[in-house]
Parts: structure tokens; C-alpha cells; sequence
């Protein structure tokens, strides 16, 4: 079992990284392999609604990691997304990658557990959490919690590193996570059948 962790912070070392290698390296200890993907430090295309990505599952932009991502979450069994807070929210490249990897692929992550990090110097942090969370949410993918809400504190690495409940935390969230993948590969191996959806139903609210 694999999960994929994608680090949405500009800087790849940072705070972010050090929460996110918490968890990974709990889940590696825990028999889940593990990779992080780093989204980069260049623009990011938001959706511009071309509609193409629902004849290929993929996004007509190919100049950044989404099409990869994609392609790695589609072998993967879960997702963990850590943000840095910008003014109480995800950094806006991690949106645009968002937006475009979830509206292409969504189908891709259904039933797969997943998680979100916050990093902060002070505060923002539930709010980003929120926010990251719908994208789960909307694409059936169990979300996994810890003891506390998945955030860290710090304006650097090491500061991180003092924040001491945070990395318990996220060592938490790191064995539930192998948990809960331990479950549902037992599941399977007994038989247990991913529910079967309905015909999909979109409603307008307008009356027409």
C-alpha cells in the first residue's frame, strides 16, 4: 500500500516538508510505502473550464505536476495535502492544482483515504483545513483526523521541530491513516464491496 503526500508549499524544505516527513516516516514505520511530491515553485494554471479533461482525465495544461500527480494518485491507495497558511488560507497555487487535479480526475479518488496538513507561524490554520477538506469531501475519500486538528507551528523548520505536540499530531494522523488502509485492504480481502452508486443527478435552483 502507498500513500502520497503532496507537499503544497513554494519552498520545498520548509515547514510544510517537516510536517508532512512526520507523517511519512510514521507510515513508513508502520509498512506503508510512502512518496512526496513537491507541486513546485512556479505559476500554476487555474481551471479556465475547457470541458477537455472529461474526454481524457487529464488537464490540456501539461507545463506543470498535475497530469503526474494524477497519474501517481491513480496507483496510490490514500492522499495527504499540507499547505502553508496564506491570510488564513492554502497557498493559491495549491488551489489552481487542486481545482484542476480533483475536476479532472475525481472519479480516480473515490473511497481513498485523505488527510490535510496546515502550517502556521500563529494562526489560519482551521480554516485552511476546512477548505482542503472539501475537496475530499466531495470526491468520496474518507477523511482521516488525529488527536487534534492536522496543523504544525512555526516560521522555520527548526521551530517546527520545538512545536512538539504538532509532531505528535502528526504522527497520529500518520497510524490512523495505516490503519484505516489496513482496514479497508481487509476488507477487501473478505469480500466487502465498494458501494455501488446511483445514476448521478444534477439540479439547478432555479425554476424554470
Amino acid at each position: 500500500m502507498k500513500v502520497l503526500l503532496l507537499n503544497g508549499s513554494p519552498n520545498q524544505k520548509g515547514c510544510t516538508n517537516r510536517a508532512l516527513r512526520e507523517v511519512a516516516d510514521t507510515l513508513e514505520k508502520d509498512g506503508i510505502e510512502t512518496e512526496i511530491v513537491h507541486i513546485g515553485n512556479q505559476a500554476v494554471h487555474g481551471c479556465i473550464a475547457c470541458g477537455k479533461c472529461t474526454e481524457t482525465s487529464l488537464c490540456v495544461f501539461k507545463d506543470d505536476k498535475v497530469n503526474e500527480v494524477i497519474g501517481k494518485m491513480e496507483a496510490a491507495d490514500g492522499l495527504i495535502v499540507g499547505s502553508p497558511v496564506y491570510y488564513a488560507s492554502a497557498n493559491g497555487s495549491l488551489y489552481s492544482f487542486l481545482d484542476r487535479m480533483f475536476y479532472a480526475a475525481n472519479h480516480k479518488f473515490a473511497h481513498k483515504p485523505a488527510a490535510a496538513i496546515a502550517s502556521a507561524r500563529r494562526a489560519g490554520t482551521t480554516a485552511t483545513l476546512d477548505t482542503l477538506n472539501k475537496y475530499f469531501t466531495i470526491s468520496q475519500m474518507p477523511v482521516v483526523s488525529s488527536q487534534y486538528w492536522n496543523m504544525v507551528h512555526g516560521n522555520s523548520p527548526e521551530e517546527v521541530e520545538q512545536d512538539e505536540e504538532g509532531l505528535q499530531i502528526m504522527r497520529t494522523l500518520g497510524h490512523n491513516m495505516a490503519w484505516l488502509l489496513k482496514c479497508l485492504e481487509a476488507g477487501r480481502k473478505a469480500g466487502v464491496e465498494l458501494p455501488q452508486p446511483e445514476a448521478r443527478l444534477r439540479t439547478n435552483f432555479i425554476e424554470l
